[in-house]
């Protein structure tokens, strides 16, 4: 019997927390681990106690015909990393990794090839997190420094989405 790795094991844990997501566009789960501890979990969804886009029946930004990326003050979600943030002390996020995951909500397949939006790397960037890891399929990954994300500053490109 093969052992699965330590990354896909955390991101298979991300995989399940973006089932709790309530996006009708895209479903994702985020955790937080230091020292091989969960330090926190996070799905997009709206803030506690609104109502989320799957019981309203729509999303705003569709209805708008906004892609991909773009334009998040109209999204009514909160997303994955920033939840995941809000639920862990500075302490526990310093040095820490956060697993990322994406899935379909029709389907509930993997979408691969994300990233964390402008706000959510400022986030991560500020909260000390030093290691993004993005599940892409079920064995592969994309692993980024959190670091390049400071030297190489896409709120500079004029560039949007993901």
């Amino acid at each position: 019997m093969e052992r699965v790795s330590k990354n896909n094991y955390y991101l298979d844990i991300a995989e399940t927390v973006s089932e709790r997501s309530t996006c009708l566009r895209r479903r994702f789960g985020a955790i937080i681990v230091k020292n091989d501890v969960i330090v926190s979990t996070g799905y997009n969804g709206a803030p506690r106690g609104r109502l989320n886009c799957n019981e309203i029946g729509s999303c705003y930004r569709d209805s708008l015909g906004i892609p991909k990326g773009e334009r998040y003050e109209l999204c009514r979600s909160v997303h994955a990393e920033a939840n995941a943030i809000i639920a862990a002390s500075r302490e526990q996020m310093l040095g820490a990794t956060l697993y990322m995951c994406c899935t379909d909500p029709k389907t509930g397949d993997i979408i691969g090839g994300m990233n964390s939006c402008m706000m959510c790397k400022r986030q991560i960037i500020n909260a000390g997190i030093t290691k993004v890891i993005i599940r892409n399929t079920k064995s592969e990954y994309t692993e980024v420094i959190v670091g390049d994300w400071i030297k190489d500053d896409d709120s500079l490109s004029g560039k949007f989405g993901y």
